[in-house]
């Protein structure tokens, strides 16, 4: 399965969140409202989840296996960091495609 499109949706300064992306697969699947969050001194995503009636958060998405997590995770936080690296010395704007 390919990555073919990634979208920084919105970039946060303040807190642990630091943007909400989605990603689309091989042209066909989009994939929304993945968070890159930096706690405990490093980056890390988390997938799109809803509240269950008990309060606990379960995941609407996710990796089946931990090979395809870790490369989806590492390909989103380098995209956070270029597209942020860009946002800050040229503009770029935010929901703007990031070409892979």
């Amino acid at each position: 399965m390919q990555i073919t499109d990634i979208k920084i949706r919105k970039f946060f300064d303040e807190g642990p969140m630091k943007a909400v992306v989605s990603v689309t697969f091989n042209n066909c699947l989009a994939v929304h409202d993945i968070k890159v969050i930096y706690a405990r001194e490093r980056y890390f995503i988390v997938m799109p989840s809803r509240k269950n009636p008990d309060g606990t958060y379960r995941d609407i998405v996710h990796p089946i296996n931990s090979e395809f997590r870790a490369e989806l995770e590492r390909t989103l936080i380098d995209a956070y960091h270029a597209q942020y690296a860009l946002r800050e010395t040229e503009g770029f704007e935010e929901d703007e495609t990031l070409i892979l």
